[in-house]
């Protein structure tokens, strides 16, 4: 795990990461779509968006323990 990313997102206030998942969610919709219809550039960037989504749910998840 890139620990610059974990830091990025620990800095986040709670508003902006649930801001932040909510438009990330959209883009890998978006993109997840567009790479059935005809493939996408890079496809392991939906990898990585996938991830960093989870990633600040996690972070969410152990705010509101």
């Amino acid at each position: 795990m890139k620990s610059g990313k974990l830091n990025d997102i620990k800095a986040m206030s709670t508003e902006a990461l649930v801001a932040k998942v909510k438009e990330d969610k959209l883009v890998f919709e978006k993109l997840k779509f567009a790479h059935s219809v005809s493939p996408i550039e890079n496809p392991m960037r939906l990898k990585f968006l996938k991830k960093d989504i989870a990633r600040m749910l996690t972070e969410l998840t152990i705010r509101n323990k």
